[in-house]
């Protein structure tokens, strides 16, 4: 039997005319991780000199049309703040209703980091260009932004497990915290294999669509 929540722990009614708004902070939340891998994807098969074996997505950003990347890096961490902001609204009460929404706000910004601060040249790309070897300073300042950045989402799923459970959806609550040690493992994974950091890069983001996706469905905001 699902738990019962107490008075305490109840979504407060949204207005009517606050419901659009939650909604679409809610879809923007949902999009940011198939949006920042389709655009990825569409780049990385696109430009000369990239192969998804070698080089991090994040690498895109450099070159001539690097700045495509810099815009999916701003617009995902747009889309990844508004849907933190849907999650406050739709857990406030909850279990994990505070801190969650923050860890996932947090993730955001750490794309609006990546953007300002791209990643170093290497692994033969861009095409010509010769490998960094010494880290420069926006190099470093990239990396420790997607370091904090994915922390803090695997934080966050641990803590939107208690909102999961909460709601009885118990398989979903054990999945959300199992899926950070799958990230992290693809992370510590990626001096050796860069398709597995890219691997557990993605599984996060999509793991996030997911969640939210399943906490968005609450009664009176849908």
């Amino acid at each position: 039997m699902a738990p019962t929540l107490s008075a305490s722990q109840k979504v407060a009614p949204v207005a009517p005319a606050s419901r659009a708004a939650v909604r679409r902070w809610l879809a923007s939340g949902i999009a940011a991780g198939p949006v920042f891998l389709a655009a990825g994807a569409a780049q990385g098969a696109a430009r000369d000199g990239f192969d998804f074996s070698r080089n991090a997505l994040s690498q895109l950003a450099l070159g001539e049309a690097g700045w495509v990347q810099t815009v999916n890096f701003l617009l995902t961490g747009t889309l990844l703040v508004m849907g933190a902001v849907g999650l406050r609204r739709v857990l406030g009460g909850m279990p994990g209703g505070t801190w969650g929404p923050v860890l996932v706000g947090v993730f955001g910004a750490s794309f609006w980091a990546a953007a300002a601060f791209p990643a170093d040249a290497g692994a033969g790309f861009p095409a010509g260009a010769p490998d960094a070897t010494v880290m420069s300073g926006h190099g470093g300042v990239h990396m420790a932004a997607g370091m904090v950045g994915y922390l803090a989402l695997c934080a966050a799923f641990v803590v939107l497990a208690g909102s999961l459970a909460a709601r009885g959806h118990r398989r979903w609550a054990a999945a959300s915290r199992l899926v950070p040690v799958a990230v992290l493992a693809g992370f510590a994974a990626s001096p050796a294999s860069v398709l597995a950091f890219t691997a557990g890069a993605g599984l996060g983001l999509l793991w996030l669509t997911a969640v939210t996706t399943r906490l968005a469905s609450v009664p009176g905001n849908r």
